[in-house]
């Protein structure tokens, strides 16, 4: 039996937010400017280059009242949804972390990959979140039928063209990260930008026409030459850099012949879960960030073949070393 019929529900960063996003209310004009105008209405603020305002200690979100966020040169406040009763809001800067704001604020600017080992899983997915909706707000202001300027509507989540109707909704794009094993060994590889001894899970997008399975199967084959028999979801990850949700699988291999094909990978692998631990110890060899699915793709993998003990040993040497 897998995770999924188990009911086993995996906390990766940036994935669970406890909030009401209240999608219905998004389009209701009236609704929306009583909750901007709500006592306890609060908002995050976003930079042109999708840095979040944080505490002065850099380990939580900075949220503002209204009073505060009516004084800011930004766009219109997109509704991101109710934290019980309490409407929460993001604000646009078109700045790059202006530091005067976050001196007044008591605040720092901090980006997003550092936020998520820093904040809590609420915050961080809010964070998620917001870094996601504030990019395709940025990145959409032209109308792609008749290039027109177009307008923010349903309470920031679509762009409205004014000439030709046409509306634009944010983008998100399919990508299958996957930990495959082959009799006791799993499959890691490295890109060469990477810092030396990164080894990570292989990931790749979805294409047009392709089912989630078909492109575990095609990218694995494509990067490091390995025929893939079956493969299990196991979780998603919102990653918003900028705009992909990674939708994370367990795979089984044929053998473990491996060619790299498309000149993407410096270098794949087959690692036990002892050749892992060795070569953490010894330095020769780091994990992906414990931020990332494919870290907790890997320790899924270490505790359903080696144990906890050994997942855990595993663990606590890649956060050290």
């Amino acid at each position: 039996m897998n995770d999924a019929a188990r009911g086993t529900v995996h906390t990766n960063v940036f994935a669970p937010v406890a909030l009401d996003r209240a999608a219905e209310r998004r389009d209701d004009d009236a609704w929306i400017s009583r909750q901007l105008k709500a006592d306890n209405a609060r908002f995050m603020l976003t930079d042109a280059d999708g840095a979040l305002l944080a505490t002065a200690s850099g380990d939580a979100l900075r949220w503002i009242a209204r009073p505060q966020a009516e004084a800011l040169d930004a766009a219109q406040p997109s509704f991101l949804g109710l934290q019980g009763d309490a409407p929460r809001f993001m604000l646009r800067l078109e700045r790059a972390q202006p530091a005067e704001m976050a001196q007044a604020l008591d605040a720092t600017w901090i980006g997003l990959r550092a936020a998520g080992g820093r904040f809590n899983l609420f915050d961080a997915g809010m964070g998620a979140y917001a870094t996601a909706l504030s990019h395709w707000q940025a990145q959409t202001r032209f109308c792609t039928f008749c290039a027109a300027p177009l307008e923010q509507v349903s309470a920031g989540h679509r762009a409205r063209c004014p000439a030709c109707g046409k509306l634009h909704f944010p983008r998100t794009d399919a990508a299958v990260i996957v930990i495959v094993e082959h009799e006791g060994a799993c499959l890691l590889g490295r890109q060469a930008s990477w810092p030396a001894g990164r080894y990570s899970t292989l990931a790749g997008f979805v294409e047009p026409g392709e089912t989630l399975e078909a492109a575990v199967a095609r990218e694995i084959s494509e990067e490091a030459g390995v025929e893939v028999v079956s493969c299990r979801y196991h979780s998603s990850q919102p990653w918003p850099f900028p705009a992909s949700l990674m939708l994370g699988f367990t795979a089984t291999a044929r053998d473990r012949h491996i060619e790299r094909r498309d000149g993407e990978l410096e270098d794949a692998r087959w690692f036990t879960p002892q050749e892992l631990l060795d070569g953490i110890e010894h330095g020769q060899l780091a994990l992906s960030s414990p931020v990332s699915v494919s870290w907790h793709l890997i320790m899924h993998w270490l505790r359903e073949r080696a144990g906890e003990a050994m997942a855990r040993r595993i663990a606590e040497a890649a956060r050290t070393c």
